[in-house]
């Protein structure tokens, strides 16, 4: 069995910047984790942050049990205050060297966007990095090779990213809405209120128009999903990669 890890800044980012991916990779077979490296205690209008960080951990299960995710880990640190510290990059090497993945599947470090995202990236290449180094100690035993690396985009990183990575979602289409409406603080209200659009949110139990709902206003991250091989981890040829993403289209790049 082949270990997936999807490494990203908030609940719910997993499940749209790379839900059908996992989908297809949990349906090939892969035991695929999600870890966040914050709670997402910020993301509301309204709720405070102790009980916002509830409900997001018990929407991010929901959301899980729609892809086939087997794990989906969060750090209790406070949305909006991530920072790559020497602590946090520890505390991700242990995680890293628990799961022992073959992937990563990761947020670009370099960047315009969200300060969170940006040093979720940049805690994602330290870890890696280092994960094969025995005298670095986090309470793991070091790995025996790194693993290979992607990077997916988000709301910001577009211009930035290279597509050398295809994944045709289409066959876990609904999985992913679904993954992604399991985050209903955020898909039916906290986005809603930050685009001006509450006074269009349909009825929480009327699925298809949540789902309408959410395809029209996300619909760049619910077609194809493209990934950047990382200039960090094992790197991989095009038939590791097809090994890996038996369901892709692999396109290398020259650098």
């Amino acid at each position: 069995m082949l270990r997936t890890l999807v490494i990203a800044a908030h609940p719910d980012e997993p499940e749209l910047y790379a839900g059908g991916t996992s989908a297809l990779l949990a349906g090939a077979g892969h035991a695929v984790k999600f870890l966040t490296l914050t709670n997402g205690d910020a993301g509301h209008h309204e709720l405070e942050r102790a009980p916002l960080a509830r409900r997001r951990a018990e929407e991010a299960w929901r959301a899980a049990d729609a892809l086939g995710v087997v794990d989906y880990e969060i750090f209790d640190v406070h949305d909006g205050l991530l920072e790559p510290t020497v602590e946090l990059r520890l505390r991700l090497m242990r995680e890293i060297r628990a799961w022992r993945p073959d992937l990563v599947i990761a947020l670009h470090g370099d960047g315009a966007g969200h300060p969170d995202n940006r040093a979720a990236g940049k805690l994602a290449e330290q870890a890696v990095e280092l994960v094969t180094v025995r005298n670095v100690e986090c309470g793991k035993p070091a790995l025996e090779r790194q693993p290979v690396c992607l990077l997916m985009t988000d709301y910001a990183s577009g211009p930035a990213h290279r597509d050398d990575v295809v994944v045709d979602v289409a066959p876990v289409a609904q999985a992913k809405l679904d993954a992604c409406l399991a985050h209903a603080s955020q898909f039916l209200e906290f986005a809603p209120f930050q685009r001006g659009l509450l006074d269009q949110v349909p009825p929480a139990d009327d699925m298809d128009a949540c789902r309408s709902f959410v395809g029209k206003h996300w619909s760049e991250f619910l077609g194809p999903e493209t990934f950047q091989l990382a200039p960090y981890g094992r790197q991989a040829d095009a038939a590791e990669l097809r090994r890996l993403m038996p369901f892709g289209r692999a396109s290398l790049l020259t650098r």
